[in-house]
C-alpha cells in the first residue's frame, strides 16, 4: 500500500472527500460509483467498480463472433478502458485504456455513426476512421460504449444496427 500522507476529516454525514490529484491519477469521476472494502487490520478499501466487468469473458466471445461476419474492428469498453475487441486492430487496443474521446462520448451518451473519416482518439493516439460509437446505460448509468470502426472503408447503417443490438442485448444482460 502506498502512503499519500493526505489526512482527511470525516464530516457529520459520514463523508471524506478524496484529493483532486488522487481522483485524477485513479482517473475517478463524478458520479463514479465505488465499492467499499474492509481490509485486514481494520483498513477501508475504496475500489472503483465497473459493471461491465464481470461479463468481460463473455463479451470477447460476442465480438469475436460478430467480427467472423461484419469484419469491422469492434469493440465493448466500459468507463475506463477496453473490455473486448475483435479485428485487424486488436492487438494495438487490448485492454488499453480509454482516450479523452470516448469517456465524453460515454459521458454524453452518445450513440452516433459517423460515415466519412474524422479523426478519433480511442486510446492514446488520434486516428482517422469511420465509426459507429453506442452507449450502453444501465438503470440509468452510462457502463460503456460499443464500438465499430474501420480505417479503411467506410462504415454504415448496417454496422450502426449491430452496434444498437449489442448495446440493447448487453443492457438487458447487466440489468
Amino acid at each position: 500500500m502506498k502512503a499519500t500522507g493526505v489526512i482527511r476529516r470525516i464530516d457529520e454525514l459520514g463523508r471524506i472527500v478524496i484529493p483532486k490529484e488522487i481522483r485524477t491519477n485513479l482517473r475517478i469521476r463524478e458520479g463514479d460509483n465505488l465499492e467499499i472494502y474492509i481490509g485486514e487490520d481494520e483498513k477501508i478499501i475504496l475500489k472503483k467498480h465497473s459493471a461491465m466487468i464481470g461479463i468481460k469473458d463473455f463479451a470477447s466471445v460476442l465480438v469475436e463472433s460478430i467480427y467472423t461476419d461484419i469484419k469491422r474492428n469492434i469493440m465493448i469498453t466500459d468507463t475506463d478502458k477496453v473490455l473486448a475487441v475483435a479485428g485487424k486492430d486488436k492487438k494495438q487496443y487490448a485492454m488499453k485504456v480509454l482516450g479523452n474521446d470516448i469517456i465524453e462520448s460515454i459521458r454524453r451518451r452518445e450513440k452516433k455513426i459517423e460515415k466519412h473519416f474524422k479523426p478519433l482518439q480511442i486510446c492514446d493516439k488520434e486516428e482517422e476512421m469511420t465509426y459507429v460509437l453506442n452507449t450502453i446505460i444501465v438503470n440509468g448509468d452510462a457502463v460503456g460504449m460499443v464500438i465499430i470502426f474501420d480505417k479503411e472503408n467506410a462504415v454504415g447503417d448496417i454496422e450502426g444496427s449491430v452496434a444498437n443490438i449489442i448495446s440493447a442485448f448487453l443492457e438487458k444482460q447487466l440489468a
